[in-house]
């Protein structure tokens, strides 16, 4: 969401603003991205870069895509949509979400690394992926991306089943 932006002028010449295309977009194999800061941080930036790194096609599906706000609109609103249902997930089964401007939600199983990677691993097993952070204290949080509702409820069917097995 756009309170989830820092408000820092584009120009700052500390910063270099970067957007991929691959999620919102849904972009995400043509490798497409763009970058804004202050002139003199980009000039460094040219000098390093891949700059054979993005094909045409790739190109013409950013521009086309930039010129689609309807559907970015629609897309942000789906993903918040989703992280209000996986908070809502993760309380009716006893964890709390972290807040989340993202597209997946940190979920805090309340116990230590160990209880959340067989927690991940009861889920593998039910044909559900999720991932987690390896380094304490984050490893005791889930990490679950953003889907539509079908995948939801496939998720809230899953984990009752698997925490009751561990």
């Amino acid at each position: 969401p756009d309170s989830a932006i820092p408000q820092i002028a584009a120009d700052d010449p500390r910063v270099i603003r970067m957007r991929t295309f691959s999620k919102a977009y849904g972009l995400a194999g043509a490798r497409i991205g763009y970058a804004i800061g202050h002139p003199d941080l980009i000039a460094g930036f040219e000098r390093i870069r891949n700059h054979f790194g993005v094909n045409r096609m790739a190109q013409a599906g950013a521009l086309a895509a930039l010129r689609d706000s309807a559907w970015l609109s629609d897309i942000r609103h789906q993903v918040g949509k989703a992280r209000d249902r996986l908070a809502a997930i993760a309380a009716a089964n006893g964890m709390t979400a972290l807040p989340s401007a993202t597209n997946f939600v940190a979920v805090d199983t309340g116990r230590d690394g160990a209880f959340s990677r067989r927690l991940v691993a009861a889920l593998e097993r039910q044909g559900v992926f999720v991932r987690m952070p390896g380094v304490p204290p984050l490893d005791r949080c889930i990490r679950i991306s953003c889907a539509p509702a079908p995948e939801l409820d496939i998720l809230a069917e899953a984990l009752p089943r698997a925490l009751a097995g561990l």
